[in-house]
């Protein structure tokens, strides 16, 4: 069985898909452990689907799709907090207003693109983790390395702020500012995850492996730990799945990832639905 694991890394696409799976499920896995915390998944949701017009005018643009898609996701989320703050709409009803509408917009630009050049692009919105170029894997390491950075040079302020927003406000801390920089932080982790799960399925990837830990352990820092280590278990069996199988890797990644989570719902010490209260463990 090892041999039949390790054989398919004699290819170049499958060390590429290799790296990608490790950096996606890790910063995913961090980067959505702050959603989850915060009850923001539909904000996760809501930017996710705002890339697509931003990477398919770069795309007709002949630039960067991974910058057009991070313009398109902060421009979103100004949109959003501006439709919260000019009217009496609430923030829930702007996000669904919004991605539903730069959704909408992508998903028009796309079908031009395609019936113009006859090319697929459909791999932006499933996922295609055993395409990835050499050119993204780069792009895609130095968006994690960014990432992770930040939060690890903030995280005793993001956990002040997820935790406690009016305390971290009363402490003197800019709340806007690192709202705001949270909001940047899950654009770039979403650009970064494109190839690997697609824009629609990549907000499972930034909630579940965090939720699956939730169920397991009790702190913050640990809960990123784990949920990395779930993120990066699940990425990488994916796209062996997608390999072998010849399955779509965001789906195959999804499934898998969904699939420990039902486990931890099950069985976890604490939480564990068939597990009778009685011999629950509090920690």
């Amino acid at each position: 069985m090892l041999d039949a694991l390790i054989e398919p890394l004699q290819y170049g696409f499958m060390q590429r898909s290799l790296v990608i799976a490790i950096l996606v499920g890790l910063l995913c896995a961090v980067v959505g452990s702050y959603l989850m915390v915060q009850r923001l998944a539909l904000l996760g949701d809501a930017i996710s689907h705002s890339v697509l017009p931003g990477l398919a005018i770069a795309f007709m643009l002949g630039g960067n799709i991974f910058i057009g898609a991070f313009i398109a996701g902060v421009f979103s989320t100004v949109t959003i907090t501006w439709i919260r703050t000019r009217s009496p709409i609430k923030e829930d009803a702007a996000m669904g207003i919004v991605f539903s509408a730069f959704f909408a917009l992508g998903i028009t630009l796309i079908t031009i693109i395609q019936k113009d050049n006859k090319i697929d692009l459909n791999h932006f919105l499933f996922g295609n983790i055993l395409g990835v170029t050499g050119d993204e894997v780069r792009d895609t390491a130095i968006i994690a390395a960014i990432v992770l950075l930040v939060i690890i040079l903030l995280y005793k302020e993001l956990l002040f702020y997820t935790f406690d927003p009016l305390g971290a406000q009363a402490a003197g801390l800019p709340i806007n500012r690192l709202n705001f920089g949270l909001m940047l932080l899950i654009s770039l982790t979403i650009v970064a995850s494109m190839k690997a799960v697609g824009v629609i399925l990549v907000l499972s990837l930034l909630i579940t492996p965090g939720a699956t830990a939730y169920l397991l352990v009790k702190r913050l820092h640990e809960v990123m730990i784990l949920g990395a280590v779930i993120g990066v278990i699940s990425s990488i069996s994916g796209m062996y799945l997608s390999y072998f199988y010849n399955l779509p890797s965001g789906p195959a990644i999804v499934l898998v990832v969904s699939g420990l989570f039902l486990l931890a719902l099950l069985f976890s010490p604490k939480h564990g639905v068939l597990i009778p209260a009685s011999k629950q463990k509090n920690y």
